[in-house]
């Protein structure tokens, strides 16, 4: 039975929300959240993990955040801006949206919090949303697209791990 590898992805550390940010959309990530995620890029090459494609929300610091894991990864995977994984987005739009990438086998999706902390916790079938911190990833294993039950939870890891196994 084949498997499909999701990767959820929560964008590094961004600006302040604030008056420099009218537009909480236009956001950028700051230079240490890019430096951050470049480690974390680093360590996932050096665990031999890589994505066939990134999908991302379209706001500023979680499409920088995909940019920066494709360029850090070998081969480099192609983005995909989808609306769903914008904040408010569906859950129903995102498999929708997850659906049109089912022949590929290790997709990654950034996004945002508590919208992405909502959908691994029914991808996995639990009561209660996962929380991720900015710049955490998560491994869930799922028999299809869309999901035909469950998905299973392989791995869970904060941004202090990744950036310590990049050394």
């Amino acid at each position: 039975m084949r498997t499909i590898s999701l990767y959820l992805v929560r964008h590094g550390l961004a600006g302040e929300r604030g008056s420099e940010w009218p537009d909480d959309s236009k956001r950028p990530l700051v230079p240490r959240g890019v430096a951050r995620l470049r480690k974390e890029a680093a360590a996932l090459r050096k665990l031999a993990i890589s994505f066939d494609a990134i999908l991302t929300s379209p706001l500023t610091r979680a499409k920088q955040t995909a940019d920066v894991f494709a360029a850090g990864l070998s081969p480099h995977p192609p983005v995909h801006v989808i609306e769903s994984l914008s904040p408010g987005g569906s859950y129903a739009t995102f498999l929708a949206d997850l659906e049109k990438h089912a022949k590929r086998s290790h997709v990654a999706c950034v996004g945002h919090e508590p919208d992405l902390g909502h959908f691994a916790g029914r991808l996995i079938g639990a009561k209660a949303p996962v929380e991720f911190k900015k710049g955490a990833i998560c491994l869930i294993d799922l028999d299809a697209l869309p999901p035909g039950g469950p998905g299973h939870l392989r791995w869970f890891v904060t941004p202090r791990m990744l950036r310590q196994i990049a050394g």
